[in-house]
């Protein structure tokens, strides 16, 4: 009551007139001093007890609606609505009582909700481990089954496109490392599901665009992948479907007849095929390049005596040939040449061996027979397949260089064997200087002999033309 009634005092009778809600009689607003008095309840009071009864309902409200507003702050609010404890103020704005995030009812030491674990998308406190969760029996969702329930993953079968847009990457990979244990490897991390049977011919179609040595690649692949990836079935299924593109194939490779023949004969040596898979086919073949292909397979089985294993049957050539099979492979093509004098078959012979870092055999045999020749003709053809694979870039500038250097090398073992063989192979080495094939520094390094010998000691200082 004592605030309310300094409330009351402190009002300015000034505001009266503003404050008023009962209309005003006609002496008042002539600025009568008669006093007025209003009847409230068939009881005469005077004006100037309204006037002070809702002054003082007025500050009551006003009072009441700051308090609820600023509740919990510990602010002290006047009349005016003002707060009057220093450095807090009001919020000035409908927001602001939303985006204060303290307590509103006053309660509460200020500590941020929930330990610091709160707010949208926080699983917990940093640290914090959670127990694995244990299923209650009484939980009204509760399911017997949730306790059988095995979680594996599941992988999506591969359909047409994305079977070759994965496996193409992966054969063609294998084509330069050739292990056969990690394309199965990969291989069985991918659910084929009912394209297993496209695997080998995915593999065959690649490699009849390819060189000698990645169709014997993947001849060795197939032959590991049946019976741990594919199956018997899945091969025999996927030389049907080859024989049944081979009209597509063609198109491409125009050697796909006989390259699927002997695709085939060497499924049936490596056991993969049975033996009667070309008998199946009598009499039912009506495409001509599926029966050239059959006709190849039998050809290539007759010749192996029982349809044995057939290892060469796409040649001696790659590098994971033996040196010795190499060695073999170039002293032949060289008296091949030395017979036909054909420099484009001996140049095509050697890019079939596929083996370009041992080139250099070829330029060290041709030089041991220009210098185990007697006449010209060796000394002259020679110069001229040397010349001709220097300038198609066949054999490259290192291994050029390196069929010199072992010759330089062995020239003092070589000389035991062949007499004249150091003059033979200066005269040599000068004449490939001239036709560009080697170069300076090269040619200089070619050894000779340092001693000379006079014909006779009347000859007036005349040498040998040959130095030993």
């Amino acid at each position: 009551m004592e605030v309310e009634n300094e409330q009351m005092y402190n009002v300015n009778p000034t505001e009266f007139d503003h404050l008023s809600d009962t209309p005003f009689s006609g002496d008042e607003e002539n600025g009568g001093n008669e006093e007025v008095k209003t009847e409230i309840n068939g009881n005469w009071i005077p004006a100037s007890s309204v006037i002070e009864a809702k002054i003082n309902a007025r500050a009551k409200r006003r009072l009441r609606k700051n308090s609820s507003r600023d509740s919990g702050r510990g602010d002290s609010v006047s009349d005016n609505g003002e707060a009057l404890k220093s450095g807090v103020t009001a919020p000035t704005s409908p927001k602001g009582k939303f985006l204060d995030r303290r307590s509103r009812s006053g309660k509460g030491r200020g500590l941020p909700k929930k330990g610091g674990a709160g707010g949208k998308g926080v699983w917990g406190t940093p640290g914090q481990v959670y127990d694995v969760e244990e299923v209650d029996i009484k939980d009204p969702n509760y399911d017997d089954d949730q306790e059988n329930c095995v979680y594996e993953t599941v992988v999506p079968p591969l359909d047409e496109r994305a079977f070759e847009k994965t496996l193409t990457p992966i054969l063609q990979e294998y084509f330069e490392h050739g292990d056969t244990n990690e394309v199965a490897e990969m291989l069985r991390d991918l659910n084929l599901g009912e394209m297993k049977y496209s695997v080998p011919v995915l593999a065959v179609s690649l490699s009849l665009e390819g060189k000698a040595s990645h169709r014997e690649m993947t001849s060795k692949l197939l032959s590991d992948l049946c019976g741990t990836v594919v199956s018997t079935s899945d091969v025999e299924k996927s030389f049907d479907r080859l024989l049944e593109e081979l009209p597509e194939l063609v198109l491409d490779s125009p050697r796909a007849p006989q390259l699927v023949g002997q695709f085939i004969a060497r499924g049936v040596g490596d056991g993969i095929l049975c033996n009667t898979y070309i008998d199946g086919y009598k009499g039912t073949v009506d495409c001509v390049h599926a029966r050239a292909a059959l006709d190849r397979a039998t050809v290539l089985l007759s010749m192996t005596k029982g349809g044995k294993r057939i290892d060469n049957v796409w040649g001696s050539g790659g590098g994971q040939q033996p040196v010795k099979n190499l060695v073999k492979e170039i002293d032949m093509l060289l008296k091949e040449y030395l017979l036909s004098g054909d420099v484009s078959e001996a140049e095509r012979c050697l890019q079939e061996l596929e083996v370009p870092h041992f080139h250099h055999e070829l330029v060290y045999e041709a030089i041991i027979m220009v210098l185990e020749s007697t006449g010209e003709t060796t000394f002259k053809m020679m110069l001229d397949l040397l010349k001709s694979l220097w300038t198609s870039t066949v054999i490259t500038l290192d291994q050029m260089r390196r069929g010199y250097e072992r010759v330089y090398r062995e020239i003092p073992d070589i000389n035991l064997d062949v007499p004249h063989s150091y003059s033979m192979l200066e005269r040599f080495v000068e004449e490939c200087f001239q036709a560009g094939i080697i170069s300076k520094p090269l040619r200089d390094l070619c050894p000779s002999r340092g001693r000379k010998r006079f014909v006779s000691e009347g000859d007036g200082g005349r040498l040998k033309l040959e130095s030993y």
